[in-house]
């Protein structure tokens, strides 16, 4: 059965990343959460997409930027008060489940890997809450995904992939890469329809998947293809059709 993976905690149906999509998300029979991480220069791990904070919240500037404790009065778009989450508060709610997590991490603004550890954090963090087994650890930065790899060859890792990689590596020596690198690579929807016969030709299904289909026809396509997951904003949907 292909697995449902909420995508940034179900975001089409709560505000992305929040306490409020994550707990909501448990009432729901998927497979899986997925959402991000950033780094602040003060070293605390925050649970937000953007490594800015005008997209998704009332604050403004770099999520590195923010002062120690200082995500608490931050509060998302959307949302009744929520504010940022840690990571060690989402990896609490999701503890004792049987949820597969898939946990990306970000670069910073400039599209570099954090200089502050942000891989051993993360690590660290997926230790203490007991959830390695059930953890996969992900990310668009082949140098992220590397050091991850380094730092604990036997955690599961997932690469993804959009359009503009494809084109900037090539579809087949972008996708060699990735296959050394991670255990289950994730594929924009476009480019993997558009791509079908020669990314299945090199990646099992039993490690690929697809992201984020959200019409109801078209994640029930996805769904009946030979894929190991669909990360979608929908869940509600996907389960409608699965």
């Amino acid at each position: 059965m292909t697995m449902i993976i909420g995508h940034r905690g179900a975001r089409n149906l709560w505000p992305e990343n929040s306490f409020t999509g994550f707990r909501n998300l448990l009432e729901f029979p998927v497979e899986g959460v997925e959402f991000d991480v950033h780094l602040t220069k003060a070293g605390e791990v925050l649970v937000i997409h953007d490594p800015t904070l005008e997209r998704t919240t009332d604050g403004t500037g770099r999520v590195a930027d923010l002062a120690p404790g200082a995500h608490r009065s931050v509060t998302l778009h959307g949302s009744d008060g929520d504010t940022i989450p840690t990571l060690d508060e989402v990896l609490e709610i999701f503890a004792t489940t049987d949820h597969e997590i898939h946990l990306e991490l970000k670069t910073d603004a400039d599209h570099l890997p954090y200089a502050g550890g942000l891989e051993e954090r993360v690590l660290e963090a997926i230790d203490r809450h007991g959830v390695a087994s059930r953890t996969v650890v992900t990310s668009f930065s082949h140098d992220v995904l590397a050091q991850l790899k380094e730092l604990r060859p036997d955690q599961r890792r997932l690469a993804s992939m959009h359009l503009p990689e494809a084109e900037r590596l090539g579809l087949e020596p972008g996708l060699r890469t990735l296959l050394d690198l991670a255990d289950i690579i994730a594929i924009e929807k476009t480019l993997l329809a558009d791509n079908w016969a020669t990314i299945t030709a090199l990646v099992p299904a039993d490690r690929l998947g697809v992201w984020t289909p959200n019409d109801e026809d078209e994640l029930a396509d996805w769904l009946s293809r030979p894929l190991r997951q669909v990360t979608t904003d929908r869940p509600d949907l996907a389960l409608k059709r699965r």
